[in-house]
């Protein structure tokens, strides 16, 4: 597999230069070509003297020196570009590495002249913004014609590859698994059901997938989950602000701890692909719109831990493992495993069971995504090119999402005019919200259910009879640790190694 991955990357190096050399000499000819054109009208002798002239320089100068193109462009920077850089970045560095690379072309060739005049100048101008244009707008060809079209990778082609989902059975991961499925993927889930496994129940007898009952934080059970795996998807969490309070050392252990000890046995399984669910919340209050260059400002110990592990995944990068950090916005909506403990989908509870919601601070900002949606992002994260993802973090959701929490009020209200509303100001003054520009461009993303949709659905769980009363603790995630307590690390030596983990690096 790894000489299968070196005579790739040589290949793909080899046909870039290919075209790269292409580029320069159709540019080369194309000024000269122009500059003939623009020769003053003249005898008949005098046209066939200065075509000969530009052949001659063209054969007898410039085509010997142009042998020296992959070394200038290898001193500019051109091949050094990291494929798993966002397109903008790349697009504009190789314009910079092209422009200076030609320019040393330049350099090289006309040193034989001993005078520059006007027509010398016509062909370097024409030659430089000709090689700078024909090397951006091959890869940009490239990139949304030969690479971008994930959506059209057949799902025979994915069946080999084995994804591994650690927290497969809850509120995202529950459809994940099944859109994996549908598309032709062998599935393995590693979950320890504390909330149970009805979410998957369903599925677990599905030829392509086989569950591990286990804990992240146990070696064992993480190294058995993920032999054979090309991709895990760390989906792990003590989620939220309140039920990560409720006990910060487990939280720390399972949020923190446990990643970075699955980054390590990743790592010596040969996974290829680490695919990290992060949040929107690292970017804590802001009135900038926030986007992936942006600095964190973690006021949780939820978001710290995030970043925590955001940090440990990409420092951990290397030729054969690729991580992925997905920052999801504040999820919404029903899942095989529902949650009553989001914004949207309790509020929407409240206003149908109770005809009041409360609303604290409501000009704070949140952007705000359906749970199919971060699941199908998932997907997308699974299936794209690595040199496209590897190495990336995306916010995931998408810009129409960016809603005050007023916004919300307003749009459950508009289902149940009833509702009474009552607004209440405290020392929360948490505000943001996301550009999710990246993901749109590099993934084809965009959401395709609004908050709308996601209270429908509700109030439709409700009136089937599906969801009774959004108060039952498994709706919680801080309702049920409440009630049952944390989730026990039973190993011993896995208690250990999550006590010496748990400490920052």
């Amino acid at each position: 597999m790894r000489n299968q991955r070196v005579i790739s990357d040589l290949l793909n190096a080899a046909l870039r230069a290919a075209a790269d050399f292409a580029i320069v000499h159709i540019a080369m000819v194309a000024a000269l070509v122009i500059v003939a054109i623009q020769a003053p009208s003249a005898s008949e002798e005098a046209i066939r003297g200065v075509l000969a002239g530009l052949r001659g320089y063209y054969v007898g100068t410039f085509l010997p020196i142009s042998f020296l193109l992959p070394v200038l462009y290898s001193a500019a920077g051109l091949y050094s570009i990291r494929r798993s850089y966002s397109l903008a970045t790349r697009l504009r560095r190789a314009a910079l590495c092209s422009g200076a690379g030609g320019a040393g072309l330049l350099v090289a060739a006309f040193m034989p002249l001993s005078r520059v005049d006007g027509r010398t100048i016509t062909v370097i101008a024409v030659f430089t913004f000709l090689v700078m244009a024909g090397t951006v707008g091959v890869r940009w060809l490239k990139h949304h014609f030969f690479v971008q079209d994930i959506r059209s990778v057949p799902p025979e082609a994915l069946a080999g590859d084995r994804v591994l989902v650690v927290g497969g059975a809850g509120y995202i991961g529950s459809i994940l698994v099944r859109k994996l499925l549908k598309q032709g993927h062998r599935v393995r889930v590693l979950d320890s059901l504390v909330y149970g496994d009805s979410a998957i129940a369903d599925v677990r007898k599905h030829p392509r997938l086989e569950f591990l009952k286990g804990d992240c934080r146990n070696i064992k059970d993480v190294v058995a989950a993920m032999a054979g795996a090309r991709v895990v998807v760390d989906l792990a969490a003590i989620v939220g602000d309140p039920a990560c309070d409720q006990d910060h050392k487990t939280a720390r252990e399972i949020n923190y701890a446990a990643t970075r000890m699955m980054i390590e046995i990743a790592k010596g399984r040969r996974v290829e692909r680490f695919i990290f669910a992060s949040s929107c919340s690292v970017y804590g209050a802001s009135q900038e719109v926030m986007d992936e260059e942006s600095e964190v400002r973690p006021i949780s110990l939820y978001a710290d831990t995030k970043v925590d592990s955001e940090h440990e995944l990409l420092n951990a990068a290397t030729r054969e493992f690729h991580p992925v950090v997905l920052r999801f916005a504040t999820i919404f909506g029903l899942s095989p495993r529902p949650r009553f403990d989001l914004v949207v989908n309790l509020l929407t509870a409240k206003a149908i069971q109770e005809g009041v919601v409360t609303i604290y601070n409501g000009e704070q900002w949140r952007p705000f995504l359906h749970v199919a949606d971060a699941a199908e992002a998932i997907l997308r994260t699974v299936q794209a090119p690595t040199d496209v993802v590897g190495g990336q973090i995306y916010n995931v959701g998408d810009s129409s999402l960016n809603h005050t929490l007023t916004d919300v009020a307003d749009a459950i209200v508009g289902f149940f005019p009833r509702t009474k509303v009552e607004h209440v100001e405290n020392s929360d003054r948490r505000t943001y919200r996301v550009s999710f520009d990246k993901i749109r461009r590099d993934l084809g993303f965009s959401c395709t259910k609004t908050l709308r949709d996601g209270i429908a659905e509700i109030r439709d769980a409700f009136a089937s009879g599906r969801i009774r009363d959004y108060r039952n603790p498994l709706y919680s995630n801080v309702q049920f640790l409440k009630k049952h307590g944390s989730p026990e690390q039973k190993d011993v030596v896995g208690a250990q190694v999550m006590a010496a983990l748990a400490q920052k690096a």
